[in-house]
């Protein structure tokens, strides 16, 4: 068993090793920098502890008809997005550089996920979602495509996701149109958001990424080995 753990996280450290090098070669130090958080933090009743801002409760149904909830991401990495199915500006670009997230991280074994919510529940039925979903040959083993009720769905884009400031009640002239990606962390944490239609942007994402399971990796190996 602590043979498999070793091997496992020399692997990932190899596959991470471009971003852990930069990390060190860019700050001077030795030890490893953890990614920011992003969004309000408040001080724990301890008084010691910070709070960070995470991701509240989601129920959502993806393409295959599936409920989707965010127990579902609990020990995932994972990338969150908005987009529509009948998009032709920027919702095409999104998809083609979430395809780059999804090659790049097949080797990661269901450890990094991708969720992409429909901004126009009314029409992105499951069918709908389902058609998309294999026109743009999403592996749905690591990427959900969900829809729900618009109130659920813009809620979470404002207040969970911090795509949009401006406030609306997910009625009918309601309409978030965003092309930012948010990377979450395994504790429900934004770690970064990045512009999904430019390739360095995403570039960076990725990168991230990398440092996120690198983070995660030498934690589980520390904790491995005070546990021996």
């Amino acid at each position: 068993m602590k043979k498999k753990g070793t091997i496992l996280v020399i692997l990932l450290f190899i596959l991470t090793f471009p971003s852990v090098l930069y990390v060190i070669l860019a700050t001077g130090k030795t030890n490893f920098i953890r990614l920011p958080y992003v969004g309000e933090r408040q001080l724990a009743p301890n008084g010691k502890d910070t709070v960070y801002h995470s991701i509240q409760p989601f129920s959502f149904i993806n393409q295959d008809g599936k409920t989707i909830t965010d127990k579902d991401y609990e020990g995932k990495i994972y990338v969150a997005d908005y987009f529509f199915t009948t998009c032709k500006s920027i919702c095409p670009k999104m998809a083609t550089e979430l395809l780059r997230v999804q090659e790049k991280f097949a080797y990661a074994n269901g450890m990094v996920q991708i969720l992409s919510h429909t901004v126009n529940p009314e029409n992105d039925s499951v069918p709908v979602l389902k058609q998309y979903s294999e026109m743009i040959h999403a592996d749905t083993k690591m990427w959900n495509f969900v829809t729900g009720d618009k109130k659920q769905l813009y809620d979470m884009a404002r207040h969970s996701y911090l795509l949009n400031a401006m406030e609306g009640d997910g009625g009918p002239d309601d309409f978030i149109h965003s092309e930012l990606f948010v990377l979450i962390d395994k504790e429900k944490h934004i770690r970064g958001i990045y512009d999904g239609t430019d390739i360095k942007a995403v570039n960076d994402l990725l990168d991230d990424i990398k440092v996120l399971i690198a983070e995660y990796a030498i934690k589980e190996d520390r904790g491995r080995g005070a546990a021996e």
